[in-house]
């Protein structure tokens, strides 16, 4: 064994600092689930960079520092405070902001999101075909797509909620088919691991597992 390790140190050292740098200040993840669908698929790969908020001691999740906060829109990655399950969703809510839902609405500090309709598509859930509604939605100025499954039981209610400190509300963008703060609770400062930047690769695992190019550097908002 020794003279083994001897022999391979280089590579060893390599293997260590990409540990080092994985758990320090990037990964990569790949999406399970359809939970942030229309914008996130099942076989992407997306980068994560772990110093958006904070830097932590390498291969720990002991926080050193603050970086920078979350803001609105960004599409994040954690562990879930339910079950420490490693979860990607949309921030929402911030703390302080007083938030609630009425019929998949979002309102937040009394100013109620927009919404337009951008088309609808068919989705398979549980074996079956539902219709999915895609809208743009409008949250503090910044855009992004979400989509609605009205054929599904789901939450489509709740709050007034007040985010209180260092915790956030995140919600999947595939609104009626995600395990997000309507279920799991809010998510605790402590808990975000970082901030989804963009999707490196993709390819289609559910079908016939070919590359989808043109979501390869696909920029995340």
């Amino acid at each position: 064994m020794k003279d083994w390790v001897r022999d391979n140190k280089s590579f060893l050292m390599t293997l260590c600092l990409i540990g080092v740098f994985r758990s320090a200040v990037a990964e990569i993840n790949a999406i399970p689930s359809g939970s942030m669908r229309p914008n996130l698929l099942e076989g992407d790969v997306v980068l994560v960079n772990r110093t958006a908020y904070n830097l932590k001691v390498p291969l720990t999740d002991k926080v050193l520092a603050r970086l920078g906060d979350p803001a609105c829109g960004d599409v994040v990655t954690f562990h879930s405070p339910k079950d420490g399950e490693r979860l990607i969703k949309r921030v929402i809510a911030l703390p302080g902001d007083v938030v609630e839902m009425r019929n998949e609405r979002l309102i937040i500090n009394g100013k109620a999101a927009g919404y337009e309709v951008q088309g609808v598509a068919r989705e398979s859930i549980g074996g079956g075909q539902v219709d999915a509604v895609r809208l743009d939605e409008t949250l503090g100025g910044k855009h992004h797509s979400i989509q609605l499954l009205p054929e599904i039981d789901a939450a489509r209610s709740f709050g007034p909620v007040t985010i209180p400190q260092d915790q956030y509300l995140v919600l999947g963008d595939n609104r009626d088919n995600s395990a997000d703060s309507r279920y799991i609770g809010l998510v605790p400062r402590e808990l975000l691991i970082g901030r989804a930047e963009r999707v490196l690769v993709s390819a289609d695992y559910l079908g016939n597992w070919l590359p989808r190019p043109g979501r390869f550097g696909m920029s995340l908002r």
